[in-house]
């Protein structure tokens, strides 16, 4: 599994083929246990490319979405709290309004029955 190493460390160098496609190395694909087809981000850095794994980006967006929440003083049941709202708002926006307080009132009623 992939650990945090900030280190910049030279690998080798590849090439672009035919189809545009890079070849990791061996040794990069094996220290982050990325397998065949692992998604990775590609940025730009001025006239470089940096090629991120999607897993480390995924968890670099959880850890600054805590670290947010956390700063702000919120909970995990301060967030839970909102998503009945956040859901009646995004079914609303979907399936209009009307739909969505019928649906709200729907749900309300098997929540009680539990």
């Amino acid at each position: 599994m992939a650990t945090h190493n900030p280190t910049l460390e030279y690998l080798t160098t590849t090439k672009i083929g035919e189809k545009g496609q890079l070849t990791v190395p061996k040794q990069f694909r094996e220290d982050l246990g990325l397998g065949n087809g692992a998604p990775f981000a590609v940025l730009r850095l001025g006239d470089g490319l940096i090629l991120l794994p999607e897993q480390q980006r995924f968890e670099q967006l959880c850890q600054q979405v805590s670290s947010s929440l956390t700063t702000a003083g919120l909970s995990p049941d301060d967030l839970l709290a909102t998503l009945p709202e956040a859901r009646n708002r995004v079914y609303a926006r979907h399936y209009g309004a009307r739909t969505s307080a019928r649906a709200a009132r729907r749900r309300a009623r098997t929540h009680r029955g539990k």
